[in-house]
């Protein structure tokens, strides 16, 4: 029954984490550290060797799904996975509505989600001297600006769209850093959500193989940080954070003054969330 209960809340995870990978402004890596399994999603991708290619290609099959079990946590990927994709089929066809109709409350409830997750990170840090406020402080800067660049004009080819997947599920292992604004920025977003809505595959596939890529890269270089520099890592990813609060705030202020004080209310149960979540789940970087 526990087993039953804890594949269900990985499914629930990463439904939200797909949710939110497929919005602007928020980050699959901030619902993962809110959530309390960012730890275990870094370990579990960084740890990945492909021992079981060898024995596969030799065909035996014995040894190769002995050495699967070994390479890949599959009572973590399958259900967190399964809920990933679930979420951005279904959000890939009422993200234009959301967005388009709902955008400041939708955004309001994002700004608290990132805001105690801001909380949160700042809590992981075992001190706060004047080189990690100096960092945060760049880093903030960076982001506000990234964020608030025009989009490029980028062809929607295979290996464009294959280094665009690279880049945005590096972004995506990331508290505070939206995969979403990347595409945006490269000017992938619109074709992708299309892509998704008409499963249009061999661009689907293309896209993977680059995120497959940079999940293979990237986990272990955030692991690397994580454990060598986790005063100036922790600090780099509050500036992040917020900096990527430029979008939600954006979106509110956007808003009728009329709809100001609703807006409030979706953040603070935004807040309230992430909030309760930590205390249940103590979330701790690695």
């Amino acid at each position: 029954m526990k087993h039953i209960k804890d594949m269900i809340g990985l499914f629930l995870r990463g439904f939200l984490m797909g949710m939110c990978d497929i919005m602007p402004g928020i980050s699959g890596g901030t619902i993962a550290l809110i959530t309390g399994i960012y730890d275990r999603l870094i370990n579990a991708i960084s740890t990945i060797r492909f021992r079981c290619i060898k024995p596969l290609l030799r065909g035996n099959i014995k040894e190769f799904k002995v050495k699967f079990l070994e390479d890949f946590d599959i009572e973590f990927f399958i259900p967190l996975g399964i809920g990933i994709a679930i979420a951005m089929v279904i959000m890939a066809g009422i993200i234009n509505f959301l967005l388009n109709d709902y955008a400041g409350f939708t955004y309001s409830f994002f700004a608290g989600l990132i805001l105690a997750s801001i909380y949160i990170l700042y809590k992981q840090l075992d001190a706060f001297n004047i080189k990690a406020i100096i960092i945060t402080i760049i880093f903030t800067i960076v982001s506000y600006g990234f964020i608030g660049l025009n989009p490029m004009h980028a062809a929607h080819s295979l290996p464009i769209l294959l280094i665009s997947g690279f880049i945005a599920i590096c972004a995506m292992l990331l508290p505070g850093v939206s995969g979403s604004s990347l595409l945006l920025l490269l000017d992938q977003y619109e074709y992708m959500i299309n892509a998704l809505h008409s499963f249009a595959l061999v661009d689907i596939i293309v896209f993977i193989i680059g995120a497959v890529g940079g999940f293979m890269i990237m986990s272990r270089v955030i692991k690397y940080l994580l454990k060598n520099h986790k005063i100036a890592t922790v600090a780099a990813l509050i500036g992040i954070m917020l900096g990527s609060m430029r979008i939600p705030l954006e979106k509110i202020l956007a808003v009728p003054t009329s709809s100001l004080p609703l807006c409030v209310v979706f953040l603070i149960i935004g807040m309230v969330i992430v909030l309760f979540a930590e205390l249940k789940s103590h979330a701790k970087l690695i």
